[in-house]
């Protein structure tokens, strides 16, 4: 019954795979809700599961895995992401999203009939070195990363900045528009310069 069981949830997960998409290059300031309100004219959003980043010390998630309705559903997503650049909240760099892989949840069962070995490795052992080289690149791969996600937090700051620049300028327009109208003003300089269409 044991196996069977562990088949029948296997299964499942796969199924469950299959009708999820990875989203990767996430603004630290997209949540669950956001991203749900993004994804939803694309078809019904089960799930949101944020992908600890732990290679940086703020383990800020960068990346989330958003499960669709079907698996059919996570591939017409899938083909719209690529054919063309799709932003999030204000973010100057679009996301990617591609077919969600078996190894990106941490929650996935054991495939029926594997077992998993673990080994200590002795300094003499020759797998020993290669351990230390990875364990060296990992270090390296974390600091460039948090040098990439400040410099990606500043340039976001700047763009909002600008953004909310932009928005006050154009409504302090609008308002002396307003102003000018409201008051005859714009209805004086038309008649003084032969302009017809202040009238209105």
């Amino acid at each position: 019954m044991d196996s069977v069981k562990a088949e029948a949830d296997y299964a499942a997960f796969e199924e469950r795979v299959r009708r999820t998409v990875y989203v990767d290059n996430l603004s630290p300031q997209v949540n669950e809700s956001i991203l749900k309100s993004a994804f939803d004219q694309f078809g019904n959003i089960c799930k949101v599961e944020f992908i600890a980043n732990y290679a940086e010390e703020s383990n800020m998630p960068r990346c989330a895995l958003v499960e669709m309705d079907s698996p059919e559903l996570a591939k017409e997503l899938v083909q719209a992401m690529s054919n063309q650049p799709f932003m999030i909240f204000g973010m100057p760099r679009p996301v990617r999203v591609c077919a969600a892989e078996m190894e990106m949840f941490e929650d996935r069962p054991q495939k029926p009939g594997t077992k998993i070995t673990c080994q200590w490795l002795e300094p003499q052992n020759p797998d020993f070195t290669i351990a230390n080289k990875f364990k060296e690149l990992t270090g390296r791969h974390a600091a460039e990363a948090s040098f990439l996600h400040q410099y990606q937090l500043e340039e976001e700051e700047n763009l909002a900045k600008q953004q909310a620049e932009t928005l006050e300028a154009n409504y302090k327009k609008y308002e002396l528009i307003e102003k000018v109208l409201k008051d005859g003003t714009a209805k004086r300089l038309g008649h003084r310069y032969g302009i017809n269409e202040f009238n209105a």
